[in-house]
């Protein structure tokens, strides 16, 4: 039987996302942002918190997680790898282990770079994939602990998954990082026709997300360091390592205005 999900926004630019089994009516928090937002959400859909997995230890992705844990009798599931920072875990997993959600069954994908330890959660059945920090609308997380060539092959294990697979990610940046993919690779028709889309969108209030992997894989850069548009746009041979021409469109998006 297939979940429900619920997005809204936390904080400032933070997704929210609420997942309800519709069988055993378990409902998992993806992160915990932000625990007035999620109550809220809670009480506008009638659903009861049972379960919170949280996908790496930053702050706004964890700072309401002691108060929903007061609040609720939740399991709290998250990255064995950062277990020590995020207090109040209560299950540990890693690349490849899987977390279930009643009759739901979420694929655990490690995606280090934004941090070590983070993780993707894939649920195959119903075609969703939650990638925090790891992978945006047309962009990627900053690469603030990890190192380029892991941070790749993560990202390379998301461009992996069925084009029809959604993906929801942890903020709200896409009229932003479509600005950058266009300052790279200009050419690309798919990538501006979303990049339209996105602008429409964003004024008209709406959300971006969730987004096929299909569109991301035809429009996101940093899911096609592999091509020699690419490398030629970061001034490198077209036959360079991808782990480079990554590392280079990293920094040129950290420095982009």
């Amino acid at each position: 039987m297939p979940v429900l999900i619920d997005i809204f926004m936390c904080r400032t630019e933070n997704y929210g996302y609420l997942v309800h089994d519709l069988e055993t009516r378990k409902t998992a928090a993806i992160d915990a942002p932000d625990a007035g937002a999620i109550k809220s959400a809670l009480n506008n859909r009638g659903w009861t918190l049972t379960d919170i997995i949280i996908t790496h230890h930053h702050r706004d992705h964890v700072e309401g997680l002691p108060v929903l844990k007061a609040d609720f009798d939740v399991t709290v599931t998250g990255p064995r790898a950062e277990a020590e920072k995020i207090l109040g875990l209560d299950v540990m997993v890693g690349d490849n282990d899987t977390v279930m959600l009643g009759g739901t069954t979420f694929i655990v994908i490690a995606t280090p770079g934004h941090t070590l330890g983070q993780i993707a959660l894939y649920n195959s059945a119903d075609g969703h994939v939650f990638t925090a920090d790891a992978l945006f609308s047309m962009g990627c997380g900053r690469m603030l602990e990890g190192k380029p060539g892991p941070m790749w092959e993560g990202l390379k294990h998301l461009r992996a998954l069925p084009d029809h697979t959604l993906m929801y990610c942890g903020h709200e940046y896409s009229a932003d990082n479509a600005r950058f993919a266009l300052s790279v690779d200009p050419r690309n028709a798919a990538l501006n026709i979303r990049a339209a889309e996105v602008n429409r969108m964003r004024a008209q209030g709406q959300f971006t997300i969730p987004v096929s992997m299909g569109m991301e894989k035809a429009t996101n850069p940093f899911l096609r360091a592999d091509r020699p548009e690419l490398a030629r746009a970061m001034g490198l041979e077209p036959d360079v390592d991808p782990s480079i021409v990554f590392a280079a469109l990293r920094a040129a998006k950290d420095t982009f205005t």
